[in-house]
């Protein structure tokens, strides 16, 4: 009996292989468009045009944004964890599949860029999905964490890791590579794939330059950002209910993403009626954009006041980062997360992106003083601050990932990591004494 041609997947005759070929062509330029211009910003028709579709074709395999967003979030869970099911199959140790599923990131990103692979959408905007869709790509997800995770705990059972907090590790790994769409595109192509091994390096090795373990003192901190209004102040009274606003619009943007988040709910959230609340806040956009004003202020005074203490540079930056997580976890905060970034118009996004690239450019500084005083080693900078940038963005409610009973204790865990890495290492000398 002979085939048929129209039998062969690659036929022109395969109905069935020309519509999933073009469905994956259609999720890659989504994928595209929502990681360079955010869900928000991107239309159905800009998908279209992008394809040389019209919008009415695009509606044979897609009939709204969200459900286009969660197929791409699918599409990006898949991939996850295909990458894990041939790691598994893989003549590699645990640390060495923890280290290829790292890189992997850095070399799909390239991929897609060179035409060689489809674009895979950041899965940033969880939040903002159905509860059916919400539920579905969130089970994905916290399934890749508990694989990656698991790949750290069996390095350490067989010694080929130091003993770290592996949940810790991993929410750190992750944020570390959620972001790296973002920012490769200051590389050029051909030094993508060494970026990918330099940063590893520094998640297996750390930045501590003597080869011991970096042990931080407990910090003290304290927050004046609720003092109470003195007497008739009204100016005092005025920045704090702008203040209260603030912290409320940020922890829903947060939690349900610019589109999910109601200024009526945030008004009835704060017990103020609706009259008082618009007093303050013309919009939703508004509101958004304060929200990145005073998170952008917060961490320019915590650099701004580490930057001037005592010690090493290894230690300062420390500091900065244990400051911010212990805002992003406490009642002084939270600080904004950057999935709403693209939810602010082009202006307004290129303005929060270069003070908050100014914010951070401060880590390099922090880094280039620990390489003179040498408490840090020779490591590329710029991938030591976005993996840094990235893991702060994610420490957010660690609390939904591990028990915390103090939080300096547990930013301290956090950040172990990036400070001391993943292979074992010396005992500190206070350790020794």
């Amino acid at each position: 009996m002979t085939t048929t041609s129209s039998s062969n997947s690659t036929s022109p005759f395969n109905r069935k292989a020309q519509h999933d070929a073009k469905r994956i062509a259609i999720l890659s330029e989504a994928a595209r468009l929502f990681n360079s211009k955010g869900s928000r910003a991107t239309t159905l028709q800009d998908v279209a045009r992008g394809l040389g579709l019209t919008k009415t074709s695009l509606y044979y395999y897609v009939r709204t944004k969200e459900e286009l967003i969660f197929q791409c979030y699918e599409v990006t869970m898949q991939r996850q964890h295909s990458i894990m099911d041939a790691l598994d199959k893989a003549t590699l140790t645990p640390l060495e599949r923890a280290g290829a599923f790292f890189k992997s990131q850095f070399e799909g990103w390239l991929s897609a860029q060179t035409g060689d692979d489809v674009h895979i959408a950041a899965p940033l905007e969880i939040a903002s999905l159905k509860p059916q869709h919400r539920k579905a790509i969130e089970s994905e997800y916290i399934r890749m964490f508990k694989r990656l995770r698991a790949f750290l705990r069996e390095a350490m059972e067989s010694g080929e890791a130091r003993t770290v907090d592996s949940t810790s590790a991993t929410r750190a790994i992750i944020g570390a590579t959620d972001w790296v769409f973002h920012w490769l595109h200051q590389l050029d192509r051909s030094d993508v794939l060494n970026a990918a091994d330099s940063a590893w390096d520094i998640l297996l090795r750390g930045l501590s330059a003597d080869g011991r373990e970096y042990r931080p003192v407990p910090l003290n901190i304290n927050s004046d950002n609720d003092r109470p209004a003195q007497g008739f102040d009204r100016e005092e009274q005025h920045r704090q209910k702008q203040e209260a606003f603030y912290k409320a619009g940020t922890w829903f943007f947060n939690r349900k993403g610019f589109n999910g988040a109601s200024l009526d709910e945030i008004a009835e959230h704060l017990n103020v009626s609706k009259g008082a609340f618009y007093y303050h806040i013309r919009n939703k956009e508004d509101l958004l954009f304060a929200c990145y004003e005073r998170s952008i202020g917060i961490v320019q005074r915590i650099d701004t006041n580490a930057m001037r203490a005592e010690g090493t540079g290894l230690e300062k930056l420390d500091e900065t980062a244990r400051r911010v997580f212990h805002v992003q976890n406490s009642d002084a905060g939270p600080l904004i997360r950057y999935n709403t970034i693209t939810a602010l118009p082009k202006e307004r996004r290129i303005e929060i992106l270069a003070a908050t690239e100014d914010a951070d450019s401060r880590f390099d500084t922090l880094i280039a003083e620990g390489k003179l005083d040498g408490s840090i080693r020779d490591v590329n900078s710029l991938l030591a601050r976005r993996l840094m940038s990235g893991a702060i963005n994610a420490s957010m409610d660690i609390s939904l990932w591990r028990a915390i009973d103090d939080i300096d204790s547990a930013a301290i865990e956090y950040f172990d990591i990036f400070y001391n890495g993943l292979l074992p290492k010396e005992p500190s000398k206070e350790s020794l004494s």
